[in-house]
């Protein structure tokens, strides 16, 4: 009598059996049900908020297609249920709604038996299991970020270059993680971002400036509280709320507004 593969669900003939028929077997085994844990496809609809995937012995089914969309009829975040094994799946969660995937305690039911992972709606995402928790397929990615980035920094989070990223958007997974240095250059800092650069700096892409405490600096400008220092058609312009007090230009040359004392204390 067969028997069954534990991971895939693969029809294992035993020696003797299906006498002058078991190419059928093999061709369902080889074209139909390793070709779809390799390459298949599958779209999910899900219509409870914990849906089992089928999972048939030797016959195709939606748990062994490598590939699997979800989509939903529930209006509202849900859950769908992998057999007990060893597997890596790529879910596109084609909803509008968060899909978590775990794995069942048996084949069919919809216990979870360990972790799970939370697939936003609309995104893809490439996971694996040993049969009872669910992970990430990555969680350590090294190279250089481009495009539209959107994730988590944790605390081991020391320096991220950002290259042509115009919408970085870092946040905390709790409230006492930090980013201790983000550095963001030229154009490649734009929007709405203001994020910190080290301890007691922070970048204003909007402005173009970098603060600390009461000190802005920004292009050709040193602004305090009240006084701000401008380089303007070859001089430097000191000025106090917004008016203008005194300059020198670059042979020395000095104007001020009001009177000038020689050997007085400032």
């Amino acid at each position: 009598m067969s028997t069954y593969s534990p991971s895939l669900r693969i029809e294992l003939i035993t020696t003797g059996d299906q006498a002058g028929t078991w190419g059928n077997t093999t061709n369902t085994n080889l074209g139909t049900l390793v070709e779809s844990a390799i390459a298949g496809y599958v779209s999910v609809s899900v219509t409870t908020a914990n849906q089992a995937l089928t999972a048939l012995n030797g016959a195709a089914d939606q748990a062994r297609n490598m590939t699997i969309a979800l989509t939903t009829t529930t209006a509202a975040n849900f859950a769908v249920y992998a057999p007990p094994a060893e597997k890596t799946y790529v879910i596109y969660n084609a909803s509008a709604y968060t899909a978590t995937i775990y794995n069942s305690t048996v084949i069919g039911n919809t216990t979870a038996a360990g972790a799970g992972v939370a697939i936003p709606a609309g995104k893809t995402m490439t996971v694996w299991t040993e049969g009872t928790n669910f992970a990430f397929q990555n969680t350590h990615i090294i190279g250089t970020l481009v495009g539209n980035v959107t994730g988590n920094a944790d605390t081991a989070t020391t320096a991220t270059t950002a290259t042509n990223a115009t919408n970085i958007n870092i946040s905390a997974t709790t409230s006492s993680d930090t980013t201790t240095s983000l550095v963001l250059v030229g154009a490649q800092a734009t929007g709405n971002q203001s994020p910190f650069i080290d301890s007691g700096l922070a970048y204003n892409a909007n402005t173009n400036t970098l603060s600390t405490d009461n000190v802005a600096i920004g292009a050709g400008t040193l602004t305090t509280t009240n006084w701000t220092i401008t380089e303007s058609a070859g001089k430097l312009v000191f000025s106090y709320g917004g008016s203008a007090k005194f300059s020198i230009d670059s042979s020395g040359n000095t104007i001020a507004a009001s009177n000038v004392t020689a050997y007085g204390t400032p």
